[in-house]
């Protein structure tokens, strides 16, 4: 009996290092994927759904709010950057 303990695929591959950087940039992609603008990784196919991409948006924006003097300059810019265009995608996919 082989008693060695199955790896996940998350602990097959390379885990990005955690941080608030890391952490916006996956709340991002997800509002991209929602959004339509990229393929969703476990269906390959691009789908949209406009409810849970602006609950996303929603909580980069409370995010921001909360964290608003506690952010390096380079995580206020990305941050602000990031909710910018998330915007714009939507409000252009919302017609």
């Amino acid at each position: 009996m082989n008693d060695t303990p199955k790896k996940t695929a998350s602990q097959n591959s390379q885990m990005p290092e955690m941080n608030f950087a890391t952490f916006i940039f996956s709340l991002n992609h997800s509002a991209l994927v929602h959004l339509g603008a990229v393929k969703d990784p476990t269906s390959g196919e691009n789908v949209k759904d406009l409810a849970l991409a602006k609950q996303t948006i929603e909580i980069l924006a409370l995010l921001q709010e909360k964290t608003k003097g506690n952010l390096t300059e380079e995580e206020a810019k990305m941050l602000e950057s990031i909710l910018y265009d998330l915007r714009i995608i939507y409000v252009r996919e919302k017609g």
